[in-house]
């Protein structure tokens, strides 16, 4: 608490000095989002226009929210919840291509992990308020993204998700993002626990834009990445519109393992970015078939090859084959699409009217290159270098009818809002190749046996009610309930209550009380797999199987959530805007990876399965686990943003920006499986406690004169402390170890981000920046815990990135 306050003594002085950041700053120059130019958002907004009691009415410079209200004409800063926009301008002055990347340094709330284990690492996926990804909902244009079919199984703060995929959107068509820093449940159904993240999408009906980014971490001359971004739209039949996106990334691999105490040198390449090539394409259309109706939809589809390296196998494992040794590669190749088809219209009984249809799929094909099955070899002579390892796939089919309209009781203006919802969901787990398997398995990532392979789904109804009133002329309460029933898991009822009261036009508190349900994806209750090092292995299993049952699992049960915020809302002065948001989100039965049971009672159940290992494995360096109910737990922080802008006259303008969030999770119950064994180590607790950072600051400066521009930030990333188990490099009586922990400690960091840009004309914009110009690298984990000193840095940690500083060029056209 003592760390909490003085940053909080800190920002307070900062803020002095600027002004309301990201989620308070609706830039002039950015778009408004289109939902408030349809003819059926327009009748509401004309009606609420003469309607509202709202003190406050949103400035003409501010944009248009639609996410976290059902109610017409309402702007970020004068929203009950804490909203942010970050405008496609935002995104781009981050210098960084892939969208999570560049959402983790504009909200101080949102964080990415710094590399993923394994399969893990080919997926991308954002945190917010330190919690796993499973509890951040993503819309599209206000609809349910479909998430990932590549359950992230390693161990960290990301494990168990299946998150959305962010980056399987083309980047060049999004317009602005909305990021709802609340519990939305009651609103939006399942995951909205930490927030809502609401990507809208381009709607012009014309102009061409076209950019591109090439950069590298030049400390060390590798991760180069090339990035080349298109959009454009026309008309059609007079009213009609289509817009068309197109986005294609290459990053090479970039290498920051340490050196291999059995080898002496570098030999690992396992620890840095993965090499990945994605292609994103996206469609956008609307057209009005009547005066009140109009029929309108989107569309992505996006490819995916991505590599990463595995542990480094020594001469003598298959010196036939590799006589210098060999890395195996772990590969997966995705394919994700989507589309939404709806009708909407402005007069249905006095409402307004959308009915949608959403369909959403991402395959997963995961392989072994460069590889082999060393047992295979011994028994026949011979062995593939090539494996097809496993398949997932995960589909989303949701259909929507929603209503709302404004009614008047007693001349008191209501918003009401009411409809439905049907979810099918479906996730399928197919085996690998035989030889992938068989006789201990490829090196790397042993295939999937056709006893792990399944196939599941169900089906979600549910329903909603939202009623927004003003009782009184400066008060504003909205009141939310959503009932859902599950076919494997039941029915619940959420609901919630916000309240927004403004003082003057300068001053407003707001605050909401909510209770939020997630059930167990269907891929936390169906996914297993095997990951096998040179001299360890680590089974995850099916929480349903046998195996899982013989170490005492129990079947999953939903998640269930409380959340609790209140802030205050002021402008100090004309330009100047800052709020502050404190909050507290309990989870109870969270769904952890517990029963991490090691030696040969985890080699037992491994066996049990017909799975056998590869000769070289040492026992009690062989763990197994299953996913739980095993936590409650209490996240608690607070939110700042401030925003000022400067008018230096001829010297330019400067628009100042400071955010912070501070975060901090406690556990207040921790389960025990059938066994009587507490379902986490002392280890575990840590990484789910004090794994993620207890607070990150960022402050930014974004100059702009004539045709010149800069930008500026300086973020700050907050420690993190985890009990780290020790590997084969400790002294015996602590290798394996599972009572035993290391406590690391990966201190605070300042990193500083710096891009200087031109306009040479109207169409043309050329800039060059660099990020964490002064190569500022996290804190190194000790040789002793981690497998043959490779991993130096802490992988999981959602703390600043660790690849150093990376520059680039970026060039943009509009025509």
């Amino acid at each position: 608490m003592q760390n909490m306050r003085s940053l909080l003594g800190s920002v307070a002085c900062i803020a002095l000095m600027t002004a309301p950041a990201y989620g308070q700053n609706a830039a002039a120059s950015a778009s408004k989002p289109d939902a408030t130019k349809h003819p059926a958002h327009t009748a509401a907004h004309r009606a609420r226009t003469k309607s509202s009691h709202r003190a406050s009415a949103p400035a003409r410079d501010e944009n248009m929210i639609v996410t976290g209200t059902r109610s017409s004409h309402v702007s970020a800063r004068s929203s009950t919840s804490p909203v942010d926009v970050i405008t496609a301008a935002d995104l781009k002055r981050t210098g960084q291509v892939d969208l999570r990347d560049a959402l983790a340094r504009t909200v101080p709330s949102i964080s990415v992990q710094s590399m993923g284990y394994d399969t893990g690492a080919l997926t991308d996926s954002i945190r917010m308020r330190g919690l796993n990804p499973n509890y951040t909902l993503v819309l599209v244009d206000g609809k349910r993204r479909h998430t990932t079919a590549n359950l992230y199984a390693s161990a960290g703060l990301q494990q168990g998700s299946t998150p959305v995929d962010i980056d399987m959107i083309p980047a060049a068509a999004i317009d602005h993002i909305e990021v709802l820093r609340d519990g939305a449940a009651a609103q939006y159904g399942s995951d909205a626990i930490a927030g809502v993240v609401n990507i809208i999408l381009k709607k012009t009906p014309h102009g061409l834009n076209i950019s591109g980014q090439t950069g590298a971490y030049a400390y060390k001359g590798d991760g180069w990445q090339s990035n080349l971004n298109l959009d454009g739209g026309f008309s059609f039949l007079g009213d009609g519109y289509i817009h068309l996106s197109g986005q294609y990334i290459h990053s090479d691999m970039t290498n920051r393992s340490s050196t291999d105490d059995r080898t002496g040198m570098v030999s690992t390449k396992l620890i840095g970015r993965p090499e990945q090539t994605r292609g994103t394409m996206g469609l956008e259309f609307g057209k009005k078939l009547t005066a009140g109706i109009e029929l309108y939809g989107n569309a992505t589809y996006a490819h995916r090859h991505a590599q990463s390296f595995q542990y480094y196998r020594l001469p003598s494992v298959l010196p036939t084959l590799y006589p210098n040794g060999f890395s195996p590669v772990e590969q997966n190749d995705e394919d994700d699409y989507a589309a939404t088809l709806g009708l909407k219209g402005n007069n249905f009984l006095g409402f307004i009217w959308d009915l949608s249809s959403t369909y959403g799929v991402d395959k997963d094909n995961i392989s072994n290159v460069s590889s082999g099955n060393v047992g295979l070899f011994e028994a026949t002579g011979s062995t593939p270098t090539t494996f097809h390892a496993a398949s997932y796939s995960n589909v989303q089919w949701t259909n929507n009818l929603d209503f709302h309209r404004l009614v008047h009781l007693a001349k008191m203006p209501i918003n009401l809002a009411l409809g439905a919802e049907h979810r099918y969901e479906e996730y399928n787990i197919g085996a690998g190749d035989e030889a992938s398997y068989i006789d201990g398995g490829a090196a790397g990532f042993a295939g999937l046996q056709p006893i792990n392979a399944s196939s599941s789904h169900r089906n979600v109804y549910g329903g909603y009610l939202d009623v927004d009133v003003h009782p009184v002329k400066k008060l504003d309460v909205d009141l939310a309930g959503r009932y859902e029933t599950y076919s494997d898991f039941g029915h619940t009822f959420n609901g919630k209550i916000a309240s927004r009261y403004d003082f003057t036009d300068r001053i407003a508190i707001r605050g909401a009380i909510s209770n939020g349900f997630r059930a167990p994806s269907l891929a936390q209750e169906n996914y297993s797999s095997m990951a096998v090092a040179p001299t360890s292995a680590s089974g995850q299993l099916a929480v349903n199987s046998v195996a899982a049952r013989a170490l005492g699992a129990s079947p999953l049960k939903p998640e269930r959530s409380t959340n609790a915020s209140g802030g205050i809302v002021l402008t100090p002065l004309k330009n100047w805007h800052l709020a502050a948001d404190v909050y507290q989100i309990n989870i109870r039965d969270q769904i952890i990876a517990g029963g991490n049971y090691t030696g040969q009672t985890a080699l037992d159940a491994i066996e049990s399965q017909g799975i056998s290992l590869p000769a070289g494995i040492i026992t009690k360096s062989v763990s197994a686990r299953y996913f739980s109910n095993g936590a409650s737990t209490r996240t608690q922080g607070i939110d700042i943003t401030s925003d000022y802008r400067s008018n230096f006259h001829r010297f330019g303008n400067v628009m100042w920006t400071a955010a912070i969030n501070l975060n901090r999770i406690r556990m207040h119950h921790l389960g025990t499986d059938t066994l009587g064994n507490p379902l986490l180590s002392t280890s575990g607790v840590s990484t789910l406690t004090t794994g993620a950072p207890r607070s990150k600051i960022i402050l930014n400066a974004n100059w702009t004169r004539g045709n010149w521009d800069a930008n500026i930030r300086q973020t700050r990333w907050g420690s993190t402390k985890v009990l780290l188990g020790y590997s084969n490099e400790a002294p015996p009586a602590l290798a394996y170890s599972n009572t035993i922990f290391y406590e690391f400690t990966n201190a605070p960091r300042w990193t500083t981000d710096l891009e200087v840009g031109y306009r040479p004309d109207s169409h043309w914009h050329i800039s060059i920046g660099a990020n964490n110009i002064f190569n500022v690298r996290p804190s190194k984990v000790p040789a002793q815990n981690t497998l043959y000193g490779i991993s130096r840095y802490y992988l999981s940690s959602s703390q600043m990135d660790f690849n150093g500083a990376y520059y680039y060029l970026q060039a943009s056209a509009s025509f």
